[in-house]
């Protein structure tokens, strides 16, 4: 099969789909008033290129992904069966009433991810912390199974957390990957990416399905999915909007896909 055709939902594929966050297309078009640039036309160019799935993260204060986007967006994605729409955020802010609505509703959403991020902070920075936080993400965690809705975890890469991920009932874990992107940046990979790898063979070895993300990029990409096993999805945002201003969607779409192509090949 082609691997720039694949679905995202197709268990059998035996490569990590891509899902685009589309929240930095919302953040410019929210500097006017003139509905430009579109995150619909944004998500629907993502996915026409090949795109697995689409995320967004709402945030309480509306700054970049609105209400009304995310439910215009999940509209969208009845026209793509085979993608996943995946929202994250924090559980204990506006994520879980969004959710909610779209289920009420029979919109589709196939995954949430919950992210502790604060109300200030410019973006997420950090994963949840065990035992600190079992007891307030029990009952949400099985609030979205009864949603019918796949539950990921935003964690840092600690190999002895992925038990606790585990007990509380979610289904995978998003690993945190911006100190492998500043790693990388400087040449420092040998010291971070040991962590990683040894994060996911722990999730794995619990049942856990592993995601990925944050400052993942068409150079650091192939590199993190040769050395870390079993990643089901990445999704990108910032840096794979920042490379659409200069190549365009479609290009970028399928250059991403091909880094996750060339993670399967002989180094």
């Amino acid at each position: 099969m082609n691997p720039l055709l694949t679905t995202g939902l197709d268990a059998h594929r035996g490569t990590t789909a891509l899902s685009v966050n589309v929240n930095k297309v919302a953040l410019l078009r929210n500097t006017r008033e003139l509905g430009i640039p579109s995150v619909l036309r944004a998500a629907t160019s993502a996915l026409e290129a090949g795109a697995h799935g689409i995320t967004v993260h709402p945030r309480p204060d509306e700054r970049h992904i609105r209400r009304h986007d995310v439910f215009e967006l999940a509209a969208l994605m009845q026209q793509w069966p085979h993608a996943e729409y995946n929202i994250e955020g924090n559980p204990f802010h506006n994520l879980m009433t969004v959710v909610r609505d779209l289920v009420a509703q029979a919109l589709p959403v196939h995954q949430v991810t919950f992210v502790p991020d604060s109300v200030e902070q410019s973006t997420s920075d950090h994963g949840w912390q065990f035992p600190h936080d079992a007891d307030r993400l029990a009952p949400l965690i099985a609030e979205a199974h009864d949603l019918g809705l796949r539950v990921s975890l935003f964690m840092d890469p600690l190999p002895d957390a992925m038990g606790a991920v585990r007990a509380l009932g979610a289904d995978r874990v998003e690993l945190y990957t911006e100190r492998f992107a500043r790693a990388h940046l400087v040449s420092e990979v040998d010291t971070v990416l040991p962590h990683f790898t040894a994060a996911a063979q722990a999730a794995l070895r619990e049942g856990l399905g592993i995601n990925a993300g944050h400052d993942l990029n068409r150079d650091n990409l192939t590199d993190f999915l040769r050395a870390v096993p079993g990643v089901q999805e990445v999704s990108i945002g910032h840096a794979l909007i920042a490379d659409a201003l200069e190549l365009g969607y479609t290009e970028t779409v399928r250059d991403y896909l091909r880094c996750i192509h060339a993670a399967s090949q002989p180094a």
